[in-house]
This record gives C-alpha cells, structure tokens and sequence, in this order.
C-alpha cells in the first residue's frame, strides 16, 4: 500500500501564518477531516496519536487537515497572545481550505470536523455561524467552565498548596483573570480572552444544522461513555441528529505522563467515517 503524501504550508491569517500539515488521500478521495486540537498540553501529548489517526484517515482515501491555531505548534504568535475568538476564527480559516479543495475534487465529498477534548468546543463555537459539517468527537469536552477549572487547579497543584491555600490561590487566579489580566498556569500563559472564551463555550450544535455525530471516548474498561456525553448524545438523537457513540479501553494518551496511543480508537474512528459519508 502507498503510504500518504504529506505537505506541510502555512495559511495567511490575521497575526500571522497558521501552520498546517495536509495529509494527501490514498486512491479516490472519500472526503475532507479537519483536526481541531485539545488545549494547552493536552496538544503536545496528542501529537502521536493524532498523527498516527491522520495517516490511517488518509490511506483510507479521507484528505485530512491539522492546522496549529494562533501561538500553538508552529504557527505565528505565542500562546499568551491567543484568545477564543481567533482560535474559533482558525477553525473556519482550516474548513475554508477544505472547502476550496473538495470543489476542486468535482465531486459532491463530505467535510467532516474532528475534535479533541477542547477541539470540540471551538467546533461548536464555529458551527454556529457557519453550520452544516459532519463531526468526529474524541473524547469531546461538553462544559467550558469546568474544562477551564480544571485547567486553573493546575496552579495550585504545581504549586503543593494545602487545600485551603489551593482555594485562596484558585480566587486570586480568577480574580486576575476577570479584571483582564493575564496568569501563567503549568508553563502557559492564559489571556483573559481566552480563558473567558473558553468559560463561555457548551458543546451545543445550531437546531437543524448538523446531520451527524460520531463521539469515541477513551475508558479504563471501555464499554460505554460517560455520562454526560450520553445524555449529550440521547438529547441530538431527539433533535433529528444521527448520533454514534463508543467507548474503547486504553490509556487517556491526552494527559498521560508518557506518550501513549490507543489503536482501537483509530479503528472505531475510521468506521464511524465510513458512517459519516451517507
């Protein structure tokens, strides 16, 4: 089998050149899989597993796109720089040039979105002014506010604080955080743009504007999904969306200490593609 072609560029965009890492399709193409990412160092740690999926994607015959959003990977900027606005921007910016090359395929193709954790925030985020696409959830992360918490507590963690200093340090993060200053947590620095961008974001689809979903979750014991992504699932079902959800075993390779990838969830995946395109 001919291994994919892979061509690495930059997109023009305000700020700056947006990196991105095109993966050429095997054989006739199937359609078009942009990747939008997890947050912070969830990113660095997907990197394998990410790309190990796009290469699989696109032997498949599925052109997938990875495009760094503003002060991430190689793109233009720092990390303290971006804010949630941009960074939703960037999805639209990577779907354009999807867009631009299934017109030139001359074929009717599917656009799919794929999303990790995060990823699948500022997917919803985008869908709501510019609708229509296909998903492919990893591991989707439904509440902004508790993603950004979470996120925050790394703070006092880092810093070994008894719990009751852990609070103190947590209210006087928020506090700068909401009089627009700009705090450092786990070795990235957070604007107040973007931590309240990502506050104000819910894994919510516009009424009538998605025809389907293919959530894969990663659990120590697989089987079902959590569930909050369940009842997230049973609530689109209703609502007309035809919704795929599935749970595999494996490490969570997002926040492990080592790199760790999961096989199986590449394999649910491009099943659930194959599902995606009718």
């Amino acid at each position: 089998m001919h291994r994919p072609a892979r061509e690495a560029f930059f997109l023009e965009a305000q700020g700056g050149g947006r990196f991105c890492l095109a993966t050429h399709p095997v054989g006739p193409p199937k359609g078009a899989v942009l990747f939008v990412g997890p947050f912070a160092e969830e990113l660095n740690k997907s990197r394998r597993m990410v790309a190990l999926a796009a290469r699989a994607f696109a032997s498949a015959g599925w052109m997938v796109l990875q495009l760094d959003c503003y002060g991430c990977g190689d793109s233009a900027g720092e990390f303290g720089e971006a804010d949630w606005a941009t960074w939703v921007g960037d999805v639209g910016l990577g779907r354009g040039w999807l867009s631009d090359w299934l017109q030139m395929q001359g074929r009717d193709l599917p656009l799919v979105l794929w999303g990790l954790r995060a990823g699948s925030l500022l997917i919803a985020d985008h869908l709501a002014t510019e609708p229509g696409a296909r998903l492919l959830l990893w591991q989707p992360v439904t509440n902004g506010k508790q993603h950004l918490t979470q996120f925050l507590r790394l703070k006092a963690a880092s810093e070994m604080l008894a719990e009751s200093d852990a609070k103190t340090a947590m209210t006087r993060v928020k506090a700068a955080l909401q009089a627009g200053e700009t705090v450092e947590v786990a070795g990235y620095a957070v604007r107040a743009a973007l931590a309240s961008g990502m506050e104000a974001a819910m894994l919510r689809l516009p009424s009538g504007g998605t025809p389907s979903v293919e959530i894969v979750e990663v659990g120590a014991e697989g089987g079902s999904v959590s569930p909050a992504v369940a009842v997230l699932g049973e609530r689109w079902r209703e609502e007309g969306i035809r919704v795929g959800m599935q749970a595999h075993s494996g490490p969570a390779f997002w926040n492990t200490q080592e790199i760790e990838t999961v096989p199986g969830v590449i394999e649910a995946s491009l099943a659930a593609l194959e599902r995606l395109r009718s």
